[in-house]
């Protein structure tokens, strides 16, 4: 189960609502070990694509170099699909390389951003371990504070 703060969540969603059209990508880090996210970090899409996202492999160097000198770890990483449900693609399947990590998918498909109340329960928002091509949906758990 992931267990996440609102204010995560809430951010995470106004990510994915703020790049739309284009898939959002971040990583929400937390201490080594713990299992609990802390702290969001919104990255760049450098594929800049509605179908696709890639971290900047820079910034992802950066991003890791950072991580070992706070000791954390990504505990959440994060990307939205504009025109399909929160469930990953067989090229996220593939691409996702840290097993201890939660998936979190927000989808952006069947909303209008324009227009939209901003009430970010209205986008579908689900977590999934994707360990060795296996993926595993898992609750998630919306708490005011850890």
């Amino acid at each position: 189960m992931l267990t996440i703060t609102q204010a995560l969540h809430d951010q995470i969603v106004a990510h994915a609502r703020a790049d739309h059209p284009d898939e959002a990508c971040g990583v929400v880090a937390g201490p080594e070990g713990s299992d609990r996210p802390e702290r969001f970090i919104p990255m760049l899409n450098a594929a800049r694509s509605p179908t696709f996202y890639e971290f900047d492999s820079g910034d992802l160097l950066k991003l890791y170099r950072e991580l070992d000198d706070r000791d954390e770890e990504p505990v959440v990483i994060y990307h939205s699909h504009t025109a399909t449900e929160a469930y990953p693609s067989r090229t996220d399947i593939s691409y996702a390389n840290e097993p201890g990590a939660h998936y979190v998918l927000v989808s952006t498909a069947d909303t209008d951003t324009d227009t939209d109340t901003g009430d970010a329960s209205c986008f579908p928002f689900r977590s999934f371990r994707i360990v060795d091509g296996v993926v595993t949906e898992e609750d998630v758990r919306v708490v005011e504070a850890y």
